[in-house]
C-alpha cells in the first residue's frame, strides 16, 4: 500500500481514536500500535517501549514540571484576583476600564501561571461577575475572559513553548523572547477591540463608575502582586542572560513563587502545599504522557514512509510560499478544533518546520504562528477547552454565549497572523537582539 493512502487511514483512524473520548495519549500510542503490527509486523513492537522512555530522557523535560508547579503556586493564591483589583483600581475611570482590566489582568496573569485554564480561572471568578453587576452583556464578559487566557501558552514561560522547542530541537530561551512582541501585540488588539465595542455599544456609562480609589487604595494592593511579577522576571532575566539554562530557572523560580505563596499569601498548611504539587504532578504526567505517546507515534509514522512522503508532497506543491503557508495554517486551525495544543504540536511540528524552513520561513517566526492557531482552538469548539472553564465559572452563561462573545476575538488573532506575516520582524526583533542572529 502506498505510504500516503496508509497516511490518510492513519488520520482517519486516529480522529475516530479520539472521538471516542479515550485520552490523547492512549489514542496515539493505540493507533501506532495497530499500525507497526499491520503493516510492519510484529517485531516492530519490540522497540516501542524503549521508544517511548527515550522520549522522555532529555533534561530539556524537567522545565515542563518546573514551570507548572510555578503556574500552580500563584494560581492557588489570590494572585489573581488580586492582580485583577489593582488593574481594576488604577483604569476604573477610563472608558471600557473595567474590561481592559480583565485583559491586562489575564495577560499579566498568563505570564505569571504559563496556563490558560488557570489563567482564565483566576481572573474569570472576580472577572465575569463584576462586569455583569456593572451591565456589560453576558457575551462580553465571558467572551474577553475566555479570550483573555488564551494568551497563557504565547506569553513567556509558556510550556506550549518548551514542548515545541523539544519536538524541534529549537532553542527554548529564543522561544520565549519570540512570544514576548506578538504577546504585547496580541493584547494590545484585544484592548482595542475592547474599548471599541464599549464605545459601539454606547456602554460607557458602565465603565465609568462612580467609584473613585484614592492614591492609597490603589498603592496598597501592589505589594501583594508585585512580588510574583518581580519573579518572573528575574526567571526571565536569568534565562536570556545565559545565566541558567531553562531547568535551573524553572526550578529555582518555583521554589520563590512558593516561597512567595508562603510569605504573602500565609499557604502555610500541609493540605495547600500538597494540593498545588498534586495537581502539578497531574497536568506534568499528562503532558510527558503525551510525549511520549507522540515519539512512538512519529515513529510509526517514520517507519511506513508516511512523513516523508507527506513532507514530499507539499514539498512538490507548485504554489507560492504564502499560499503553502495558509495551507498550513488552515490545518493547524482544523487540528485545533480537535486536540490540545501539546498533541498538535507534538504531532505536527516536526512535519512542518522542515517543510516551512525551506520554503523560507523562520523556525521561532513559524513557532509563533503555531502557537496563535492554538490559541484560537482554545476558544472554538468541540474541544475549545477555554469555553469550558468559563462555563464552569458561571454555569448560568450558555457555551453559545461564551462562544459569541468570544468569536471578535479570535478575528484579531487572525489579524495577529496577517500583522506578523506581513511584518515577521515583530517575532524574531527580540530574539536577535537578547542572543545574536540564529544560525
Amino acid at each position: 500500500m502506498e505510504p500516503l493512502t496508509i497516511g490518510i487511514l492513519v488520520a482517519v483512524a486516529t480522529v475516530l481514536v479520539l472521538f471516542s473520548g479515550i485520552s490523547v495519549a492512549v489514542g496515539l500510542l493505540v493507533v501506532a500500535t495497530l499500525f507497526l503490527l499491520a503493516f510492519d509486523g510484529a517485531r516492530s513492537l519490540e522497540a516501542l517501549p524503549e521508544l517511548f522512555f527515550a522520549e522522555l530522557n532529555s533534561f530539556a523535560l524537567l522545565s515542563i514540571p518546573m514551570f507548572i508547579i510555578m503556574g500552580a503556586a500563584i494560581a492557588s493564591t489570590r494572585a489573581g484576583p488580586d492582580l485583577y483589583e489593582a488593574l481594576e483600581r488604577w483604569l476604573t475611570r477610563v472608558p471600557g476600564g473595567l474590561l481592559v482590566s480583565n485583559l491586562g489582568a489575564c495577560a499579566l496573569f498568563a505570564a505569571m501561571s504559563g496556563s490558560s485554564p488557570a489563567t482564565c480561572a483566576a481572573i474569570g471568578k472576580m472577572g465575569i461577575p463584576e462586569m455583569r453587576r456593572r451591565g456589560y452583556p453576558d457575551e462580553v464578559a465571558a467572551g474577553s475572559i475566555a479570550a483573555g487566557g488564551t494568551l497563557g501558552i504565547l506569553i513567556p514561560p509558556s510550556v506550549t513553548m518548551i514542548v515545541y522547542g523539544i519536538a524541534t530541537e529549537t532553542s527554548i530561551g529564543r522561544l520565549f523572547l519570540a512570544g514576548v512582541v506578538p504577546g504585547l501585540l496580541l493584547t494590545m488588539l484585544f484592548i482595542a477591540w475592547a474599548i471599541f465595542d464599549t464605545w459601539r455599544r454606547g456602554a460607557a456609562g458602565a465603565a465609568l463608575t462612580s467609584a473613585r480609589y484614592s492614591w492609597r487604595e490603589k498603592l496598597e494592593i501592589l505589594p501583594r502582586v508585585v512580588p510574583f511579577l518581580v519573579i518572573i522576571a528575574g526567571v526571565l532575566y536569568a534565562l536570556y542572560g545565559g545565566i541558567a539554562t531553562p531547568s535551573e530557572t524553572a526550578a529555582v523560580g518555583a521554589l520563590l513563587c512558593i516561597v512567595a505563596a508562603i510569605i504573602i499569601y500565609r499557604m502555610v498548611r500541609p493540605a495547600d502545599l500538597w494540593a498545588v504539587l498534586r495537581d502539578s504532578t497531574r497536568e506534568s504526567v499528562m503532558i510527558l504522557f503525551i510525549i511520549g505517546a507522540a515519539g512512538v507515534f512519529s515513529f510509526m509514522l517514520s517507519s511506513l514512509f508516511v512523513t516523508q512522503s507527506v513532507a514530499q508532497a507539499i514539498a512538490e506543491l507548485e504554489v507560492n510560499r504564502w499560499v503553502l503557508m495558509a495551507i498550513i495554517n488552515l490545518f493547524l486551525l482544523v487540528a485545533g478544533f480537535f486536540l490540545p495544543p501539546v498533541a498538535v504540536i507534538l504531532m505536527s511540528a516536526p512535519i512542518l518546520l522542515p517543510i516551512t524552513i525551506a520554503a523560507g520561513f523562520d523556525p521561532y517566526w513559524f513557532a509563533v504562528i503555531v502557537t496563535i492557531n492554538m490559541e484560537i482552538g482554545l476558544i472554538t469548539p468541540p474541544v475549545g477547552l477555554n469555553l469550558y472553564v468559563i462555563n464552569g465559572i458561571a454555569p448560568d452563561i450558555s457555551l453559545r454565549t461564551v462562544l459569541v462573545g468570544s468569536f471578535p476575538f479570535v478575528l484579531c488573532m487572525v489579524a495577529a497572523i496577517v500583522i506578523l506575516c506581513v511584518f515577521p520582524g515583530l517575532v524574531t526583533w527580540l530574539p536577535n537582539l537578547v542572543m545574536g542572529v540564529a544560525l
